[in-house]
């Protein structure tokens, strides 16, 4: 069992300045703000949550994965029962299948309305994340591995969605900054993260995707269906929650008062 904490230990220097991100797609190293200075003012509540989040255990040690998942132990049941229990009468769930789409965007246009439009500081938002926008949640690794930029047309050449980009080192506090933390010029996986937003990765496109990895031909381990589809899973980036089915889900999340959006 492996535990993550990027998160929880962000949050414990809430209210500091910038910390030193991961360079961005350019090559050129920038400062990420932290998710204590990109969490809205007075957000206690969704503080509070992304604390008990990152402590939630993620299971990354996997051998093999069934097709349909049949046990909790399978997924990141802890997380998710988290993201259900979100007290709030704000929360969003998006459900997100394209990679080549304006989602991160459209997220990111929905987190700066409900926060300092609406004043919703505990605006929670969620990607029930499927199809090809998965491939989105694998890290670097994977994508060499089994050559991930081939299997969404070639481009991007790499997995540039989880790297921050240039306006992830502005001051956060300049909301209105065009260039900024909430920017266009800051859309990026790690950025919503860091607001609080909570990427799902869907089992069932885990398992098709190692389907079709293994149909093609990429595979170099000459690994079974169900071996690289453990192997995708054990290298999902930090904080993602692992579901049983983004679908099947997104019922449960609409059930928890979660709103719909596409």
């Amino acid at each position: 069992m492996t535990m993550n904490t990027d998160r929880r230990t962000a949050l414990q220097t809430l209210g500091l300045a910038l910390a030193v991100g991961a360079a961005g797609a350019s090559g050129i190293a920038s400062k990420a703000a932290k998710a204590g200075d990109t969490l809205p003012a007075g957000a206690k509540t969704l503080a509070d949550f992304t604390k008990r989040l990152a402590a939630a255990p993620r299971r990354r040690d996997f051998k093999t994965v069934p097709m349909i998942l049949d046990h909790p132990d399978q997924w990141d049941d802890a997380a998710l029962k988290e993201v259900l229990a979100y007290k709030s009468v704000s929360k969003q769930c998006w459900d997100n299948t394209d990679i080549h789409g304006s989602w991160l965007n459209v997220m990111r246009n929905s987190l700066n309305a409900q926060v300092y439009s609406f004043g919703h500081a505990d605006f929670l938002i969620v990607s029930a994340t499927h199809g090809s926008a998965n491939y989105a949640l694998y890290d670097q690794m994977i994508w060499d591995k089994y050559s991930l930029a081939k299997m969404v047309g070639g481009k991007p050449a790499k997995n540039e969605l989880i790297l921050d980009k240039k306006g992830a080192s502005a001051n956060p506090a300049d909301y209105q900054n065009p260039a900024g933390v909430y920017s266009p010029e800051n859309i990026s996986i790690p950025a919503l993260m860091r607001r609080g937003a909570v990427f799902m990765s869907c089992h069932n496109a885990v398992w098709e995707q190692a389907r079709k990895l293994h149909a093609k031909g990429f595979n170099p381990d000459k690994l079974s269906v169900d071996e690289i589809a453990a192997d995708l899973t054990n290298h999902l980036i930090k904080d993602v929650v692992l579901i049983p089915g983004a679908v099947a889900t997104l019922v449960e999340l609409e059930n928890a008062g979660f709103r719909y959006a596409r």
